[in-house]
């Protein structure tokens, strides 16, 4: 379920809640949303999002409209065609937030609700617009975490990591941890950062390390191979064999 209708709000105190995710938009005047604890004045460059099954309180002066939008997470079915532009919106929702609005999005709105009222009955053109209307919040949204992500991420942080636990194995999700990242947000920032997957970056790391101490010391390969978190003398030479073209042997002697 997707649709969307400007309407005005009720300049009285009312409260309830719906099992469907729920985007109020500040269209005209000012109104005021309570949702689960967050508080926002509704204008023109203002939104509240409303989590399914958020309690939340509403009232508006004489002026409001607000342009609101119903998006039910559990439908489409999951092979309807639609779906995944369901789930990409979904995220929006993941808790009560007041979203300020660019002069870009807020130019939309004011468009969308004017094609709204100019055509009230046209169910179909209002579904597209407000769909067009989420996936742009969507995608600011996005770019905002994605931007924060990246402002607190530490390459040398993670080097530090991993070459003090060289020996040991190393996850993906241990990398995360570190840069207090959800794992699927620590592998887009890593891979945009550095231009590799942070798999490609540990196998680096242990391969580098391990030609060091394969032309620098007189460690037998397979300490070699423990020191640098391979799992067996032989998967250190396959790795050298399949990355770098050589043998450790052959490393050893052209030294």
């Amino acid at each position: 379920m997707l649709n969307a209708r400007v309407i005005k709000l009720p300049e009285s105190a009312r409260h309830h809640r719906h099992e469907h995710h729920q985007l109020v938009i500040g269209v005209r005047g000012e109104a005021e949303m309570s949702v689960a604890g967050v508080g926002s004045r509704l204008d023109t460059w203002n939104a509240c999002l409303v989590p399914t099954e958020a309690e939340h309180d509403y009232c508006g002066n004489e002026r409001n409209h607000v342009l609101v939008i119903d998006l039910d997470p559990y439908l489409p079915a999951l092979n309807n065609p639609a779906h995944s532009d369901y789930e990409k919106m979904a995220p929006l929702f993941d808790r009560a937030r007041v979203l300020s609005f660019d002069n870009q999005l807020q130019g939309l709105v004011q468009l969308c609700a004017g094609e709204f009222s100019r055509a009230p009955d046209n169910a179909a053109m209002q579904r597209h617009l407000a769909a067009g209307i989420l996936h742009c919040m969507s995608e600011r949204l996005g770019y905002k975490q994605a931007h924060q992500a990246r402002a607190c991420f530490s390459p040398e942080t993670i080097r530090r990591y991993v070459m003090e636990n060289l020996h040991k194995k190393i996850t993906v999700a241990d990398l995360a941890s570190v840069a207090c990242l959800s794992v699927s947000r620590f592998h887009e920032t890593f891979r945009s950062l550095t231009g590799i997957t942070p798999h490609q970056y540990l196998l680096k790391v242990r391969l580098e390390q391990a030609t060091k101490l394969i032309t620098g010391t007189s460690l037998t390969v397979s300490e070699i191979s423990f020191r640098t978190g391979f799992s067996s003398q032989g998967a250190l030479t396959n790795a050298l064999q399949k990355h770098r073209a050589i043998t450790p042997s052959a490393l050893r002697a052209a030294d």
